[in-house]
């Protein structure tokens, strides 16, 4: 497979031909046939992961088609595969309103220029804030054991981190971008001003934080009807605030968010709201370049972002612990009780590095769990035994009676691949729902106080996301991303498929799978959750777990 030939394991794929217009112009008044196509496609909730290919270029998303076909746009009027992945997230962030993703929120990127066989990535993701000086007492978290819970339990403005999205953004297409850097933003200020018809799903997102919304004189007039009631299924939202502020970013750069005027609207809410953030924070943001994390993964290479993102060590370590344990021998994970067995364990450990030390020590001692022993053959034959012997995190719960972020992976035709993951990381917003001029703020430190804890005034925080891309002889044959319900243990399935198992993508994207496991925290026993009817009961029930 070569690389302009290149199948994205992600769910809607968009073929492109390319053309070159003098001035390029990506606002939807230039495609404006397929975009009210597609914006009626944002009404309909998939069930089913598409597929296709294309010759010139493609697009790909885990959420809003909409946004895709923008990227797509960019492709077709001679722009890159940067252009059209920064396009696409910027899109879709108009597009959910704020409300999982957010232009004040995360960023990793993985890229590979096809000219010179290398591959680049970008840690765009939360810095902590650098007068935050307890972090154990942030107020906040979710509690599991309540409908309500789950969308926080406590306001305050010490619960913003210091996101890196648009810093992301810019320096993305600073060093590999082609197109004029306005027109990026065309397509989410069209979305913006223009308003989008409200789907069902997004009506619920509303209702759910109709009361959190409503807290505060700015949230209320952006997101609420100008009576107060939440936006209902089928109602137009338009988000003037949001359009001028994308204006001023794409006439002025990124500075207006880090240092200017925005910058001052976010520290002031921020603070009212009793947080310790300053203009000092802001200004300091910068992304990280690096080398990527490589490891054999059969007759593939994968390559992902380094610490401080941690999503590339869990999801190497998780398929070294998957082929130690002899899973390819037991058969697919829908067939085989064992399959599925071990495919769990191994996905287990995605987040063993945001436990203390002498946790850890206690569990599996003797054992290093490093970020560096963790990706290596030797690591995984050592922790697979410890499983088998009975040492794990938590216990399987026995057999009983039956948030999302988003994603983008581009292809262009020179076979430049860009994998990127965003996020608001919190919940529709966050509890404590601070807009600024149309960008929502979320909470991500009311969940995270131990790893705000560990990681220096300032720096950057650790990150689960998973994004990466797959070589065979050094060429890109696949891009992927995930992040959301799904985020470890769907990619180590999808990467086990086509690296193991020998999938298609086709195959690959939509065979049965399982999410992030239901822990109860009164006994800290694990449910692992699947889609009903994906797996026989036979199979479920003869893993031994509930």
């Amino acid at each position: 497979m070569t690389a302009h030939s290149v199948r994205l394991l992600l769910v809607l794929v968009l073929a492109a031909g390319c053309s070159t217009p003098a001035v390029p112009d990506l606002s939807p008044a230039t495609w404006q046939t397929d975009y009210d196509d597609f914006m009626a496609a944002q009404l309909i909730d998939r069930t089913t992961a598409g597929v296709a290919t294309g010759a010139n270029g493609a697009v790909t998303v885990a959420y809003n088609g909409l946004a895709a076909r923008a990227g797509l746009e960019a492709l077709k009027q001679g722009g890159n595969a940067i252009d059209a992945a920064m396009t696409t997230a910027l899109t879709q962030v108009a597009l959910t309103a704020g409300a999982p993703i957010s232009y004040f929120g995360i960023m990793s990127l993985v890229y590979y220029d096809a000219a010179s066989g290398a591959v680049h990535t970008m840690n765009a993701e939360w810095n902590t804030v650098r007068g935050e000086d307890d972090p154990m007492s942030i107020p906040g978290g979710v509690d599991l054991t309540t409908p309500e819970g789950i969308y926080g339990t406590a306001v305050s403005g010490r619960t913003a981190l210091v996101g890196g999205f648009l810093k992301g953004v810019g320096a993305a297409h600073e060093r590999f971008g082609s197109l004029p850097w306005p027109q990026l933003f065309a397509p989410a200020i069209h979305v913006a001003e223009e308003g989008m018809p409200v789907s069902r799903k997004m009506a619920g997102y509303f209702e759910a934080r109709r009361n959190d919304l409503a807290r505060l004189d700015e949230t209320r007039a952006t997101m609420l009807r100008p009576d107060g009631s939440p936006y209902a299924e089928g109602d137009t939202f338009r988000q003037p605030a949001l359009a001028e502020t994308l204006r001023a970013v794409a006439d002025a750069g990124t500075d207006y968010m880090y240092r200017g005027p925005w910058a001052e609207k976010l520290v002031a809410a921020v603070q009212a709201e009793g947080g310790r953030m300053t203009l000092e924070d802001l200004a300091a943001y910068e992304v990280i370049w690096g080398e990527p994390l490589r490891a054999p993964l059969g007759d593939f290479e994968l390559v992902t972002n380094r610490p401080p993102n941690n999503g590339g060590v869990a999801m190497i370590e998780a398929h070294n612990i998957a082929l130690a344990a002899g899973i390819v021998e037991d058969g697919l994970w829908w067939e085989s009780p064992d399959a599925l067995r071990k495919a769990l364990d191994a996905t287990q450990l995605g987040y063993i590095d945001r436990l203390p030390p002498a946790t850890l020590e206690m569990v599996y001692p003797g054992l290093e769990i490093s970020s560096e022993s963790r990706v290596t053959p030797e690591y995984a034959a050592q922790m697979w035994a410890r499983i088998e012997a009975g040492a794990r995190l938590t216990q399987w719960a026995p057999p009983s009676e039956p948030r999302h972020s988003d994603d983008v992976v581009v292809i262009d035709r020179h076979g430049n691949v860009a994998a990127i993951t965003h996020s608001i990381n919190a919940v529709l917003w966050g509890k404590t729902a601070i807009v600024v001029d149309g960008v929502t703020v979320g909470d991500p430190g009311s969940f995270q106080q131990a790893q705000i804890a560990a990681t220096e005034p300032g720096a950057r925080l650790a990150s689960p996301t998973e994004t990466g891309i797959l070589l065979r002889d050094g060429q890109a044959v696949l891009g992927f991303a995930s992040m959301g319900s799904g985020l470890h243990q769907r990619t180590f399935l999808g990467l086990m498929g086509v690296t193991q198992y020998g999938m298609t993508v086709d195959q690959a994207i939509n065979a049965p799978d399982f999410f992030l496991p239901r822990i109860d925290p009164s006994t800290f026993q694990t449910t692992f959750r699947v889609i009903a009817g994906q797996f026989p009961a036979e199979v479920l029930d003869g893993t031994g777990y509930g």
